[in-house]
């Protein structure tokens, strides 16, 4: 059930970014129809949630259990994740100062 979720997550996640970078570059904005659905659907993604949350419920006494571990792969990611991003963001304020 899990993979299921994260691949539905990943291909929606993929489509919103074809949808808000791809296809204005290529059409110059986006069909009324497909922004249409893609609200509707963007309003009702908290039921894909679902299913996440019951599995955490479901595993609670296994999440308690290694909750050490978990808390410090998410501190780690956090972190990571922040220093990655600030390392991206100084590269490219660094080349867009030398090109003007």
């Amino acid at each position: 059930m899990i993979p299921g979720l994260v691949q539905i997550l990943l291909w929606q996640g993929l489509g919103e970014l074809v949808s808000h970078f791809v296809l204005p570059i290529i059409k110059g904005s986006v069909n009324s129809s497909l922004a249409l659905v893609s609200d509707a659907f963007s309003q009702h993604l908290g039921v894909l949630f679902v299913p996440a949350a019951v599995g955490v419920i479901l595993f609670l006494p296994q999440l308690k259990a290694n909750a050490m571990a978990i808390g410090l792969a998410l501190v780690v990611s956090v972190v990571l994740t922040i220093s990655v991003t600030a390392l991206v963001l100084r590269f490219l304020a660094k080349k867009d100062s030398h090109e003007s």
